[in-house]
């Protein structure tokens, strides 16, 4: 254990921890806006969401790094508002990291909203609630496996994200040097034992992570049967 990297560690635990409470919300916007309703662009909008699923992190990485950097429009006037710019600070890993890990959190949501039987809806509507209502007493109650699998998945991506990671933040000890930065880091220095006790506690935590999901996507696929 004294062989870990706990600064790093410790970030990417904050990193993956707000990447989840900021995508919270927006998963469960966009999955429901997708789940349930029907309109002209629809597919186009989900393949744009799956995109970081089939891009090479590089590539996104290369993008965020040319947009948010202090020779781009966007980026300058990330610098004014702010009077700093994204590129390899922590608030950069994390506008990163939200765009990389929407596929992870809408589309297990989107999929846990369809699981919900139609006239189950239709009969919340009929009896009147409020939108709000049926979200927080109907969808939610009834999506919440999808809900927790995207967080869950979300979280875990999160942990072992590099080439964006890498792309946008650098390796700045205390700032942005995560996890996965950190093993690749140990190898390049030749310090194996630290390269494999943090590779070590990754894994364990991703096979726990998608033993959760699996058992949690199988109470969706078997209500949605």
């Amino acid at each position: 254990m004294n062989d870990l990297d706990w600064t790093a560690l410790g970030l990417s635990l904050r990193l993956g921890l707000l990447t989840v409470l900021v995508l919270l919300p927006v998963g469960i916007l966009l999955g429901r806006v997708l789940a349930f309703r029907q309109f002209r662009g629809k597919g186009f909008v989900e393949a744009a969401l799956a995109l970081p699923l089939v891009l090479p992190p590089t590539v996104i990485g290369y993008y965020l790094l040319m947009s948010l950097g202090g020779a781009a429009p966007l980026g300058r006037l990330i610098e004014q508002l702010f009077g700093r710019g994204l590129v390899f600070t922590f608030e950069g890993l994390l506008v990163a990291s939200v765009l990389v890990n929407l596929p992870f959190a809408v589309q297990p949501m989107q999929r846990g909203f369809e699981a919900i039987a139609p006239e189950v809806r239709d009969a919340a509507a009929v009896s009147g609630l409020a939108p709000w209502q049926v979200l927080w007493r109907i969808d939610l109650p009834l999506a919440w496996p999808g809900v927790v699998t995207a967080m869950v998945l979300t979280f875990a991506h999160t942990l072992g994200e590099f080439g964006v990671v890498l792309m946008v933040g650098g390796s700045i000890a205390g700032e942005t040097r995560t996890a996965a930065i950190s093993i690749y880091d140990s190898v390049q220095s030749f310090d194996n034992r630290a390269a494999g006790a943090m590779s070590a506690l990754l894994l364990g935590f991703a096979l726990v992570a998608l033993a959760l999901t699996y058992r949690l996507s199988a109470r969706v696929g078997r209500r949605g049967a």
